[in-house]
């Protein structure tokens, strides 16, 4: 009982951490939209969080920090985009936790593969969201402003995240703050 108290307590004090890097990180694009969208400084701390926290915690931080920063600084712009970023980035936070926490093994090709599908899936929800948002306006969002939003402008983000993510997930496997297992690791605890 007292380690899950303790795990717990680690797991929430890392998405406070998660959230302030999410509120933070944007200043760093010059609180410019067109920067921010290219480069996505939001989506990084969101996915470390469910890969580290997991899928609740990811889901839970992911929702929250764009609308806290929207009421903050008001950027995201609170309707429609920082409504269809919480789906979007609750999305990201919550399938990059529930796959990789769910991995045969903790390693590159499963963080890749959870990555993937995860900036899949939060942009599938991000259009989603955008269609019933807009809808409302009497709007239309089309699927060129889909193609553009989800994946043409956002291109460098997206290798950015690539990149960085799984850079920072190998750097905490070196120091063993997040243990990687391996397919190797685990036939060798078979056999002993």
């Amino acid at each position: 009982m007292m380690r899950e108290n303790r795990v717990n307590i680690k797991r929430l004090t890392l998405s406070a951490m998660f959230m302030a890097l999410g509120i933070v990180l944007p200043f760093f694009t010059g609180q410019i939209p067109q920067v921010g969208n290219m480069l996505l400084p939001m989506h990084i701390p969101i996915l470390l969080c469910g890969l580290i926290c997991g899928g609740r915690y990811g889901l839970a931080v992911g929702f929250i920090t764009p609308l806290l920063r929207s009421a903050l600084f008001g950027r995201p712009e609170f309707y429609p985009s920082g409504i269809a970023m919480a789906f979007e980035l609750a999305t990201y936070g919550a399938v990059i936790g529930f796959l990789y926490g769910h991995s045969r093994w903790k390693c590159v090709i499963a963080l890749y593969r959870c990555m993937i599908a995860a900036m899949l899936a939060g942009r599938a929800v991000w259009g989603a969201a955008e269609i019933v948002l807009l809808g409302l306006k009497g709007n239309a969002f089309t699927w060129q402003a889909f193609m553009a939003g989800a994946f043409l402008n956002a291109i460098p983000g997206i290798i950015l995240q690539l990149f960085l993510i799984p850079a920072i997930m190998i750097a905490l496997n070196r120091t063993g703050l997040v243990p990687f297992s391996h397919p190797s690791a685990s036939a060798n605890a078979a056999d002993t």
